[in-house]
């Protein structure tokens, strides 16, 4: 860590992860020597990283300061401002406080830990203040897609903040959940900072809302009367699950859930008032026993993940006593593309188009509409709020800029965009203060690894390159026993002339070395893996992870 040079006096802001990209939403605010934590989530690898199960931001400032923090408090329950709780509570050990929906979820991630009891979770309700000296916070009803989400207006000696979390404005809606009031109240308050999520600035107006897609999904399955119909969505989306679950009814089906993480959100909804005119939904024993027509399934694997509903739908040969769909059934996308996963969505729809499978998605139809809001959205905001100082946090670069560069054209004084890690002191005239320890960890199966650890460096060249495994059997004088075994994998096919060649150019590197020095095995491996690397680069182009394997007789 960098020395930091700024008085107890300041209100202080580091983004620990989350400033930049998507993902990993972890923020720090201090004052007089203690600290407060709002959310701490995980972020989602790509194909670079093979076998990781997520990311996670470096706690590592965090767990320095723990005996400071006065609590975590988290916005809303989304996997990339939650997820991190089970992973990094050891290295904060404080009490945390959300909502009654975010809690069930927090709770079923900390018993898979061990962590249930140990880990404080307090539930608040939306609208309460809760005081954690130096620190007041108020949780303000936002709208976002996923029930209770929050902004913190967090009010200190030094000036109040406001953390948005994410969110968007649904005006037409018959039930809009966002507090107008109160944000207008907090602007004519008084805001120092807003700390504002930037995921859609770029994006034109949103004039649709829910309702409007519940509408049309009804239509759309009327549309469709004799076939199976899947519907791929983020499971955290309970006011999707509702519209789905209307539209299906309004067309005589019964809803399937298909999707362990559906289920999840399905309990955590209903333990907490959620779908309470809603049946159970059927699940896929079930749903086999009805005429295909009849149901609607509600299936996870909208972002194209390998293991989902929606992927085990689009295989060739589906498992006994599974839902298969096939030529002329229809699924549709209702979900955006998260960044990153163009990829494996386009390979997912592929194979269901392979299959005589229809596909619907937000690009054709009124089947989604974003939860994060659109760029008139955020000058409303700022209306409402007036801040003095705007830090956009959460967004690609592009997204981050517009954020910056629309603040600054409503004449907002100051808008700082920061890197993670960065500290800021807000006040009249803000200013970066040093930079602590950050950075991105991988949870590996059991272990959690620096994204540049070693083994995950091998694991992307083993990917990228293949691997390869010499075996060499020499005597005393350094003379090949045999045949040396080059073994690959990834690499090339079983050619024996090819390994005879190869053969050839170590027993004409192993006779080039210093007779005396034929009994130093390090020696020996080093010469072997400069011919093997120089070989496969010429006749293969590629620079595989190598092993040499040495046997003495």
């Amino acid at each position: 860590m960098t020395d930091l040079e700024f008085s107890k006096d300041d209100l202080v802001f580091v983004p620990v992860g989350g400033a930049t990209g998507v993902g990993m939403n972890c923020f720090a605010y201090g004052l007089n020597g203690k600290w407060l934590v709002v959310d701490c989530g995980i972020g989602f690898p790509d194909d670079n990283l093979p076998g990781v199960d997520c990311l996670l931001p470096d706690p590592s400032f965090l767990a320095e300061h723990k005996a400071d923090i006065v609590g975590l408090v988290i916005t809303h329950a989304h996997e990339d401002h939650i997820g991190g709780i089970p992973y990094l509570w050891h290295d904060l050990q404080c009490p945390i406080y959300c909502t009654a929906f975010a809690k069930e979820l927090i709770d079923s991630k900390l018993a898979e830990e061990g962590l249930l009891g140990r880990a404080e979770v307090h539930t608040v309700s939306q609208g309460d203040v809760i005081e954690l000296p130096p620190f007041e916070i108020e949780f303000v009803k936002m709208t976002h897609s996923i029930p209770e989400p929050n902004a913190l207006a967090i009010r200190t000696k030094a000036g109040m903040v406001v953390h948005t979390g994410d969110w968007r404005f649904e005006e037409n809606a018959s039930e809009s959940t966002t507090d107008y009031e109160t944000l207008k109240e907090l602007g004519k308050e008084g805001v120092l900072a807003v700390v504002c999520d930037s995921t859609n600035t770029s994006e034109e107006k949103v004039k649709a809302n829910e309702q409007d897609v519940q509408k049309n999904l009804s239509k759309l399955i009327g549309e469709h009367k004799n076939c199976k119909i899947a519907v791929g969505c983020f499971a955290s989306n309970v006011v999707r699950m509702q519209s789905i679950y209307q539209a299906a009814k309004e067309n005589n089906r019964v809803v399937c859930l298909l999707g362990r993480s559906l289920w999840r959100i399905d309990a955590a909804a209903r333990a907490t008032g959620y779908f309470k005119d809603i049946p159970e939904f059927l699940s896929e024993q079930e749903a086999l026993e009805l005429p295909s027509n009849k149901v609607l399934y509600i299936c996870t694997g909208s972002q194209g993940e390998r293991h989902s509903a929606l992927n085990n739908l689009a295989a060739m040969m589906p498992t006994p006593n599974q839902v298969s769909f096939g030529a002329g059934d229809v699924v549709i996308f209702s979900s955006s593309v998260i960044p990153g996963n163009e990829k494996a969505i386009d390979l997912l729809q592929k194979k269901l188009r392979s299959k005589g499978i229809e596909i619907i998605t937000e690009k054709t139809e009124l089947v989604h509409i974003s939860g994060h809001y659109a760029g008139d959205d955020l000058k409303k905001m700022y209306d409402l709020l007036k801040p003095h100082i705007v830090l956009p946090v959460h967004g690609d670069t592009y997204e981050l800029n517009c954020h910056t560069q629309m603040a600054k054209e409503m004449g907002i004084p100051f808008a700082v965009g920061l890197n993670d890690g960065q500290m800021i002191a807000l006040k009249e005239t803000p200013e970066i203060v040093g930079e602590v320890k950050s950075g991105i960890l991988a949870v590996d199966g059991n272990q959690i690894v620096p994204l540049n650890a070693d083994v995950l460096k091998k694991r992307r060249k083993m990917m990228d390159e293949g691997t390869a495994v010499l075996t060499l059997v020499v005597d005393h004088n350094a003379q090949v026993v045999g045949m040396p075994q080059l073994s690959t994998f990834g690499l090339m096919s079983d050619d024996e002339a090819i390994k005879g060649e190869l053969g050839q150019a170590i027993a004409s590197a192993l006779a080039e070395i210093d007779p005396e020095r034929v009994g130093e095995d390090n020696l020996i491996k080093d010469k072997m893996r400069h011919v093997v690397r120089q070989f496969l680069k010429e006749h293969f182009g590629k620079k595989p992870l190598l092993e040499i394997h040495l046997i003495r007789i």
